[in-house]
């Protein structure tokens, strides 16, 4: 785990791409001054699960500077695990001081409780003591319920005295949303950490601006930031290169083949404005610099692949810039596409040599609002036959999924596949490595300048290529912290409308983690969770809490996993079914019913009691969770104990009484064809109506059938015979989960998964198999539309501390 957090932080700093949350001037002054990263965990549960999956991250974790370094990273976020500062700076020898900055809590963990971390506790000057981990000697103090550590002893006595807080470091410190796994203050006024994000190094030799403060996620497959980076108003900072211009839309991707490897675009809505600012900068040789008319150009684009590259610009108004370049003859025709020569070749772009580091090349094209240049005519006929195809960068499904991250304008758009990723990521460091990561097909940062300050967006994706139809991909894979105790299920995140899962571990931890595989919390819990989780809207505003129970205590959790109203209800007696929750009206008045033995409880969404409900016990225990249907116009709740199904109303009065007596299996009670159904001992389907009348029906089913119902679809599955409505498929023998049905846009599927080869299986309500299932599964099978696209997604658990989701297309 330590070599990971390590990754982490230096991939942060290369990239100068992070966030930042509001932290209380108490931390903020105990602060090094001389800080240059200041980080922010916000939830480091999160974030472990997020380094621990992420391909690049354990890429990055080969470079020998990140090995050497490696010892000096504390676990000291087990103490606090929603909060703690890490601040980074490098001494006179070049030698990386680290600080830790942690508040306390009555819930911390002492310190001699991390495993692996010695205390001296002879040590003790001026109220410092000497802590040791992994052959590293640091120093820390306790001042006002919060541990500063440090591996620099001049460091740990300074902390005694807090330091006055930069207010300019403050206001950016407070500007982040806070919803984030973690925030970055970097400070440009040093060099040390500041990132090389060109090949060019003169360009990575100038300030890119004064301070920089970002947030960022990490899931499996992608690592996303967003924030704002500050300069001083001087030429002092690359960034100011586009002050007082506005930002345009970079369109130059639906020019560019789908194969390009890197494009730098350049982005402003008045020419004289940026050539002014980069004159200032010394960007541009007066000497050299040309009167070319570009007040009609609005962007600049240098493009690449692996042996070609050409320079492009876009107009606003193609035939004045064609007519500018007079000095031009025609070359060649291609596919009805003049290929011109210019004389002097496209000496003009010289203004931006410096910063896009383009060559005045010969040759051009024009197509529709864009001029590429280049000197390899080959490629220009490529850029015409790709353009003309639709074989475009813009087009491709991994360059759509990034600009979902993206803002449609920006100053500055650096794009790259994973190659240009690599080349990147060599440059700042000493060793040349050929990593790992071709799927990263797609990454880009941009930046989006305001009045003294740009936006900034950083997206690292991965993107793997998917069949045209009736294929099943693998979305992402995510390990836990221990395995799974409960099946993987989703939820409704009523922020996006979209799902997120939930799940238990052996270790009673409750997950909640988005459709990307980022770990929102995790909350212990003091037992398992008996059955699904439900959602209800408390507040009536759109909100949705998780309430669910475990065998002493009832839950109402809102989305950030914290307790609402009077939640949790502790019992003294064991809870013995999953709490049913009941909305008679659908008017969100929701009753929460709690089984106990043979007595059942009923509470309002408040936690409070409902007086008005008259049922108490059963004559036998409880050997359904109880479930409410509404027949008609009337209310029915119903539960098995004994021999006997309870039909109430829904104050608790019995309804009717049956007439006779039945053996009941472990199945459900389920509404099918407007009647109470399940199935007996012998293998016969039950049907009750409302007036206690039972019916029998022979299946033929084994004693260890398994049933399932929607309204009007019945589905058995008994020994290696699933049967759905009339249709049977005879499976391989097995150890199979419980049928499941569910119905997604006017379609009914219909899971199992057979536990002994672990082969999960998707059939249609025809009983015919889904294309390319089964799939790998080691539970039963969750199955909807997760995200965005239209694509459904199924979600099951994969090695024993993992879950899965494809997606099916």
């Amino acid at each position: 785990m330590k070599k990971i957090w390590f990754a982490f932080f230096c991939f942060l700093l290369f990239f100068n791409c992070e966030n930042s949350k509001p932290e209380s001037l108490s931390l903020l002054s105990l602060v090094p001054e001389q800080t240059e990263i200041l980080i922010k965990i916000n939830s480091s549960e999160g974030l472990a699960n997020g380094l621990k999956n992420n391909a690049l991250i354990n890429e990055i974790v080969n470079y020998s500077q990140i090995k050497d370094l490696q010892t000096l990273l504390l676990p000291l976020y087990e103490i606090n695990k929603k909060q703690s500062l890490i601040a980074l700076s490098k001494n006179s020898n070049d030698s990386l001081e680290i600080s830790y900055i942690i508040p306390l809590s009555k819930e911390s963990p002492s310190l001699d409780s991390i495993d692996g971390l010695k205390i001296d506790s002879v040590y003790n000057t001026f109220g410092i003591h000497k802590l040791e981990y992994n052959n590293q000697t640091f120093y820390s103090v306790i001042k006002d319920s919060i541990l500063f550590a440090s591996n620099t002893l001049a460091i740990a006595k300074k902390s005694q005295n807090p330091t006055v807080v930069n207010s300019e470091i403050e206001t950016l410190y407070n500007a982040s949303s806070g919803d984030k796994m973690v925030s970055i203050l970097i400070n440009h006024n040093t060099s040390f950490f500041n990132p090389k994000l060109f090949k060019d190094s003169s360009l990575n030799a100038i300030k890119f601006s004064k301070y920089t403060m970002l947030e960022g996620d990490i899931s499996q497959n992608s690592i996303l930031f967003n924030g704002i980076t500050k300069a001083n108003d001087s030429t002092e900072s690359l960034i100011n290169i586009f002050k007082n211009t506005i930002p345009q839309e970079n369109k130059v991707a639906s020019i560019l083949p789908s194969n390009i490897e890197s494009f730098t675009s350049l982005t402003f809505d008045n020419y004289d404005r940026i050539k002014n600012n980069l004159l200032r900068h010394h960007l541009i040789d007066t000497s050299n610099a040309t009167n070319f008319n570009f007040h009609n150009i609005i962007e600049v684009c240098q493009a690449k692949t692996k042996t070609q590259e050409a320079a492009i610009i876009r107009s606003l108004d193609p035939s004045v810039t064609l007519d500018n370049l007079s000095a031009k003859t025609i070359h060649d025709t291609y596919r009805n596409i003049s290929i011109f020569t210019l004389e002097n070749s496209a000496s003009f772009l010289i203004d931006f040599k410096s910063i896009l580091n383009l060559k005045p090349p010969k040759h051009f094209i024009s197509i529709d609002d864009f001029f590429v240049f280049s000197d390899d005519i080959d490629f220009l006929k490529s850029i015409i036959s790709s353009h003309q195809n639709n074989v475009i960068l813009s087009e491709t499904d991994s360059y759509k999924n990034l600009k979902l991250n993206l803002s449609d304008e920006s100053s500055l758009l650096i794009y790259g596949d994973y190659e240009e990723l690599n080349a990147i990521l060599n440059l700042n460091f000493t060793d040349d490595k050929k990593l790992n990561i071709s799927n990263y097909k797609s990454c880009a940062v941009q930046y989006v300048y305001e009045t003294d300050f740009a936006h900034i967006v950083a997206v690292f994706e991965t993107h793997k290529d998917k069949s045209n139809n009736n294929s099943v991909t693998e979305e992402f894979n995510i390990s836990l912290d221990a395995e799974l105790l409960t099946t993987p299920q989703l939820v409704k995140n009523h922020t996006n409308n979209q799902m997120d899962i939930v799940v238990q571990d052996v270790n009673n931890n409750l997950y909640l983690i988005s459709n990307q595989g980022k770990v929102y919390w995790k909350k212990q819990l003091p037992g398992k969770i008996l059955g699904e989780i439900n959602q209800i809207d408390t507040y009536k505003n759109g909100r949705l809490q998780l309430v669910f129970n475990t065998s002493k205590r009832l839950y109402v959790l809102d989305r950030n996993g914290k307790d609402v109203n009077h939640f949790p209800l502790d019992f003294n007696d064991q809870i013995t079914q999953p709490v049913s929750v009941f909305d008679y009206d659908k008017k969100k008045k929701y009753r929460l019913m709690i089984t106990q033995g043979k007595s059942v409880l009923m509470y309002d969404k408040n936690g409070d009691i409902v007086k008005g409900f008259k049922y108490r016990k059963a004559d036998n225990l409880i050997t359904s969770q109880p479930k409410h249907f509404r027949i008609g116009r009337k209310d029915h709740i119903v539960f098995a104990h004994g021999n006997t199904l309870e039909i109430l109303d829904r104050v608790g009065q019995p309804i009717t009484k049956l007439n006779e007596q039945i053996s009941f299996s472990e199945n459900e009670i389920y509404l099918y064809n407007n009647s109470f159904t399940t199935s007996n001992t012998d293998g016969e389907l039950i049907q009750i109506n409302s007036r206690g009348t039972v019916n029998h029906k022979n299946l033929n089913l084994n004693s260890n059938h398994k049933i399932t119902t929607t309204s009007k679809t019945f589905v058995s599955l008994s020994d290696n015979k699933l049967t759905i409505k009339s249709k049977t498929i005879e499976l391989d023998f097995g150890d199979y989960t419980a049928p499941k049905i569910f119905y997604i846009n006017d379609k009914i599927y219909v899971t199992v998964t057979d536990l002994q080869s672990k082969k999960g299986f998707l059939f249609d309500s025809q009983a015919k198999p889904i294309a390319n299932f089964p799939i790998y599964a080691n539970s039963q099978l969750e199955l909807n539309n997760i995200d965005k696209d239209s694509a459904l997604e199924v979600i099951t658990k994969g090695d024993n501390n993992a879950i899965i989701v494809y997606e099916i297309q």
